[in-house]
């Protein structure tokens, strides 16, 4: 039995139906079911159900909103993340925990390594390496996944809102200055059911292949969707948002090709098919 956290979200979604194409038993949970902030709640849940495993998708993702929300963010993100890592603990079970590239301050241009600088430039990204610091104080048998740009079929994401704007406005403005790797959760499904079903245990960076700015990719966006809406790069500084963004968000997939794990396919790939999977 594998317990999977946040089943409301796009990767919690996704990794429960890849568990299932799996036919691997499988509970995917959300907050109304089990709040992970209560640790005698979170407790009794995992100690009743003694998962295998627990793949923790749930989390605060709200970045801006959490330079406001600080004491929610960490409760959710930190607190709720050790709640589960201990209880895990208790009954011998793998644990994967999901992380992000905004663990890292975006500087340079080259891939961050799994063991690179650490320096989150929001509390976002702090809560979630703290998250990442529990996990490895307190589990013995964790994987660590880090994933950027995430984009799935169950919940808002950067490119459904794309699709919205491009179809009602003539021109967009979107930052070329941040770069990374999106990432399709029904790419990352089924290498995560991969990591879990091994015991190589340790960090991971998993995005699909290529990278692109925020800009590129909304140029994407609309050539495939076929939307006569055009893109104006500007640079960051002239969007401003409460949290900082990291500019170089590439990570580095060598612990995943070391793993023996496959790589994810090309970012152009995964919009093109998602797309035909978001037209239904």
């Amino acid at each position: 039995m594998i317990l999977v956290t946040g089943v409301n979200g796009q990767l919690g979604y996704d990794v429960v139906k890849e568990l299932k194409i799996r036919n691997i038993e499988c509970l995917g949970i959300d907050i109304k079911d089990l709040d992970i902030t209560d640790t005698n709640a979170v407790n009794e849940y995992i100690l009743n159900l003694k998962p295998k495993c627990v793949i923790h998708c749930a989390a605060y993702t709200a970045v801006d909103r959490a330079e406001d929300e600080e004491e929610v963010c960490n409760k959710v993100n930190v607190y709720g993340t050790e709640n589960i890592a201990k209880a895990c603990k208790k009954i011998d079970a793998k644990m994967v925990y999901i992380s992000t590239d905004y663990v890292f301050d975006g500087l340079g241009e080259e891939p961050f390594e799994v063991e690179g600088n650490i320096n989150p430039l929001s509390v976002y990204g702090k809560t979630k390496y703290q998250g990442e610091l529990k996990v490895k104080e307190i589990s013995d048998k964790y994987f660590i996944v880090r994933i950027s740009w995430v984009f799935g079929i169950n919940g808002n994401n950067f490119i459904k809102t794309m699709i919205r704007l491009g179809a009602e406005k003539e021109s967009l403005n979107v930052v070329c200055d941040q770069i990374g790797s999106p990432t399709y959760t029904a790419d990352l499904a089924p290498v995560l059911c991969d990591i879990v079903a091994s015991e190589k245990y340790g960090v991971y960076h998993a995005t699909n292949e290529g990278t692109c700015s925020w800009a590129e990719f909304a140029k994407e966006i609309m050539k495939m969707e076929g939307l006569n809406c055009k893109i104006n790069p500007i640079p960051t500084s002239e969007y401003p948002t409460k949290a900082v963004r990291p500019l170089n968000s590439r990570l580095s997939k060598k612990s995943l090709v070391d793993g023996g794990f496959n790589l994810l396919p090309k970012w152009e790939d995964a919009l093109k098919r998602y797309l035909t999977e978001l037209r239904g």
